[in-house]
């Protein structure tokens, strides 16, 4: 697997501070993708044991609430085992830090993958410009869903993730 970069402290492609690895390779093309150059399987430059190090010490801060796949597409073929063995990795090592996954793909072609359970939400679907609706957290357009995939595999049927509300009450004086 190749990436571009591992972002720290991102608070854009996730709930709470996170780490976000840049993965290359996305066969969706995207009409106004915001990533092309993610695109090629063979941008970027080799995961290796560096870049791992890298991301596993940025994750052990506290202040992180856990670690983002985005790219490129992380559930390429291309890319699923190793993005599967890192999410694996994430939960063992960090078992109350989430893991978040982009792809194009919808999770009715990734839901039959034995490690989509490393996986705590998943941000499916295709960017489509005509439904570009900024006003959405997380994603692009309103085609694409924020799934919970625990729950989702539990009922066996898409169940949305809920943000985690922070709501802070007044004190009543």
């Amino acid at each position: 697997m190749n990436y571009h970069n591992i972002t720290k402290d991102d608070m854009l492609n996730g709930e709470g501070l996170r780490v976000v690895l840049w993965v290359a390779g996305c066969t969706h093309h995207c009409e106004e993708c915001q990533n092309p150059v993610t695109w090629d399987l063979a941008g970027g430059i080799p995961f290796d044991e560096a870049a791992e190090n890298e991301l596993f010490e940025a994750l052990n801060k506290s202040h992180i609430a856990g670690i983002t796949f985005s790219g490129g597409d992380p559930l390429h073929p291309f890319n699923r085992s190793e993005v599967f063995r890192l999410a694996k990795k994430v939960k063992e090592n960090y078992p109350d830090k989430s893991v978040w996954s982009y792809t194009g793909f919808c999770w009715e072609d990734v839901k039959d993958e034995p490690e989509i359970k490393y996986i705590d939400v998943l941000l499916d679907g295709r960017f489509v410009k005509e439904l570009n609706d900024n006003n959405l957290h997380w994603v692009g357009s309103s085609n694409q869903r924020i799934i919970n995939v625990p729950e989702s595999l539990r009922t066996g049927q898409v169940v949305l993730y809920e943000k985690l509300d922070r709501t802070v009450e007044k004190a009543p004086f």
